[in-house]
């Protein structure tokens, strides 16, 4: 045993990275980093975004080349030049979206790729009894005659950590593993890492959910701009301390909203159906309601209609049945221009897609959907004087960073985009924002920001339908939760005091009429 610097004992290293430093240009993505990860530990890596985490792992993971420093495995020098590098040295890496085929059954999506031993034939039979035993081991209990694409995505991440397991890794790297799962099935996952390193295997947990960190590591090392800033163990860390460690500076955590008085409905929704870009049924019979200065939360796992809900209700996607009520007019199957005109603020899932223009300026993206309105036209020529100075008052008022309203959205940060396509619809006095994940991908100083926006928006009378797979934003920032499943509401509940695991069993399909009372 060798002591551990971060409070305790722990086994000898299993990996160690030294002084890890690469440069794209002129941008220090990692600076002298050094990592080290022990056999039988989940360890977790936190930072902000851009703090270096990504770049880390895809050195050791072999998809890209650092300028300088080392990698030691089990104490010998090792270079990884390729992913085939790192599985040869019994490295795995579980991605937050799942490379599975879902036409294919679990055996073959984790036999792909692999040779067999009396090529061209192959004994599915004999695989199937491998992964089965396999996943017995390790308490990965799946059918490995299912259809991938008929299987909750809780299983398919099993499936995904059998694929590393089965290729022989002994260290995995797991990248934001909870992003897509229900309360239920990020308990489940921790039940198998918890097996897994008991085993004698070791994982690094990258995520931003500080509480996950503190429930399933065993040490937390801290990255920022690039750097390493510590290494401690879990048990004597804490949710505040950790939040001031990635940023810097004090954090101030996020407190329920006060309850006011909400005023008239702004937006109803009745029966509402709508139809996904394969023609099934994505929406089924959608009724609710949200009024003025409420924050209406959608919750659900990602993949239930919420996509859809939301581009149906900014007039981008048409409803087979139902209406939608604005302020109490009727814009069921209008187009976009009808919810702008009606005052709809819109952020999108995707602020690179949808959101922004990438290639326009940032002047130009805070204007593009008022660009034919004064002062911002005249006689159908775009007025440039007001349109620098009011995206000079916006990038201040919103704390934009960038060189000059002139630079291409493409060149900022994704925080600083996602401040861009906020700052527009707030911008536009919204009567109705429907903002659908407006955090994700965000870290913990800009998620902090865009919070308390929401919250200055709900205090000035907005009506806002926040839609999130994080239960933890919703529950903190919402006055109701709305569950979808499926495409269907499960029910509405006050967030205030709302049981997780109750919502949790709503996520998986349970309604929650047909639920008892679930202990605290």
């Amino acid at each position: 045993m060798v002591p551990n610097t971060a409070g305790g004992e722990c086994a000898a290293p299993l990996l160690e990275m030294r002084a890890i430093t690469k440069h794209f240009g002129d941008l220090k993505a990692n600076d002298q980093v050094d990592l080290e990860v022990r056999q039988g530990e989940v360890h977790a890596l936190l930072g902000e975004n851009g703090a270096g985490k990504t770049t880390l792992m895809n050195i050791l993971y072999g998809l890209v080349s650092p300028d300088h420093g080392e990698i030691y495995l089990n104490g010998r020098l090792t270079h990884i030049s390729s992913p085939r590098d790192a599985i040869r040295q019994r490295i795995g890496m579980v991605h937050q979206h799942f490379m599975l085929i879902p036409s294919f059954t679990v055996v073959e999506n984790v036999i792909l790729g692999l040779p067999v031993e009396r090529e061209p034939l192959l004994d599915l039979k004999q695989a199937a009894a491998q992964v089965s035993a396999l996943a017995n081991q390790f308490g990965l209990q799946v059918d490995p005659f299912a259809k991938v694409g008929e299987l909750p995505v809780g299983v398919q991440q099993r499936i995904e950590i059998l694929k590393t397991l089965y290729r022989g890794a002994r260290l995995l790297i797991l990248d934001e593993p909870t992003a897509v799962l229900s309360p239920g099935e990020v308990r489940e996952l921790f039940r198998v890492l918890k097996s897994l390193v008991a085993q004698g295997l070791a994982a690094i947990f990258i995520s931003h959910k500080l509480d996950e960190v503190l429930e399933v590591s065993d040490r937390i090392t801290v990255l920022r701009r690039g750097r390493k800033v510590c290494t401690l163990a879990t048990r004597t860390a804490s949710k505040q301390q950790l939040a001031e460690l990635m940023v810097g500076h004090q954090v101030f955590g996020q407190s329920r909203p006060e309850p006011h008085p909400f005023g008239p409905v702004t937006l109803a929704l009745r029966q509402l159906c709508a139809l996904d870009d394969s023609g099934r049924m994505a929406l089924r019979n959608i009724s609710l309601e949200v009024r003025a200065g409420e924050i209406l939360g959608v919750a659900g796992v990602d993949g239930n209609g919420q996509q859809q809900l939301a581009e149906v209700l900014a007039g981008l996607r048409p409803s087979v049945s139902g209406q939608i009520i604005v302020c109490g007019q009727d814009l069921t199957n209008h187009p976009p221009s009808s919810f702008i005109r009606r005052r709809v603020g819109y952020v999108p899932a995707d602020r690179q897609q949808v959101g922004l223009i990438l290639d326009f300026s940032v002047d130009e993206n805070l204007i593009v959907k008022r660009l034919d309105q004064p002062p911002f036209s005249r006689w159908g020529w775009l007025h440039l004087p007001a349109i620098r100075a009011h995206a000079q008052r916006v990038i201040d008022a919103f704390d934009i960073r960038l060189p000059g309203s002139h630079v291409k959205a493409r060149q900022l940060s994704g925080g600083n985009q996602q401040k861009v396509v906020l700052a527009r619809e707030i911008e536009d006095r919204p009567m109705l924002l429907i903002a659908m994940h407006p955090t994700r991908g965000l870290d913990i100083g800009a998620t902090e920001y865009v919070h308390q926006r929401l919250l200055e928006q709900r205090s000035q009378g907005v009506a806002i339908l926040l839609i999130s797979t994080e239960l933890e934003e919703v529950l903190s920032l919402c006055d109701r939760v709305c569950v979808l499943f499926r495409g269907e509401v499960m029910g509405t509940l006050d967030a205030a005091g709302a049981q997780v695991d109750l919502i949790g069993h709503m996520m998986l399909g349970e309604r929650l009429e047909s639920l008892a009372a679930i202990p605290a």
